[in-house]
């Protein structure tokens, strides 16, 4: 797969209405953008084709899901093995209390985004779920004060 896809100024444009909006109907995409609904659907359709849109998803608020206290666990895991990161990637993917794992380059393997109830959820999370895992050799806690996300995602321009 590419990693620059071919980007016109309306591929761009449809992206960032998308990005704002996912359920923005065709009808109005085209409207925004000056090109038929006919257009518009088949670019989109391209873009989801060439892999570049991957999906349309709902954001929650985890805080309304009874979660509103987030955390960065920094996992770092001996013997750093197939054998044993497969394992560990399925577990802390289905954990409830996971948003994201991050596989990384570092002192650390592992960024696991948590949301949990409250810091004694947090504190039974860490040592009865992940630091009873014998592959796991360090965790380290960060508290999420604050999440902003750039809801727009842009071609580089380096």
């Amino acid at each position: 797969m590419a990693h620059n896809a071919e980007l016109d100024a309306v591929d761009l444009a449809i992206l960032a209405e998308l990005q704002n909006d996912a359920r923005l109907p065709n009808k109005d995409l085209a409207e925004r953008l000056g090109v038929a609904p006919s257009t518009a659907l088949e670019r989109v359709r391209s873009l989801r084709r060439r892999g570049v849109i991957t999906g349309f998803r709902a954001s929650v608020d985890t805080a309304r899901l009874g979660r509103p206290l987030q955390a960065l666990l920094a996992l770092r895991v001996r013997p750093h093995t197939s054998q044993l990161v497969d394992p560990l990637r399925a577990f802390v993917l289905n954990l409830p209390e996971t948003i994201t794992l991050f596989h990384v380059a570092g002192a650390e393997d592992f960024l696991v985004h948590v949301a949990v109830a409250d810091a004694d959820h947090l504190h039974r999370l860490v040592l009865e779920r992940f630091l009873i895992r014998p592959e796991i050799v360090h965790l380290h806690t960060t508290l999420v004060f604050k999440t902003e996300h750039q809801p727009v995602q842009r071609p580089s321009e380096l």
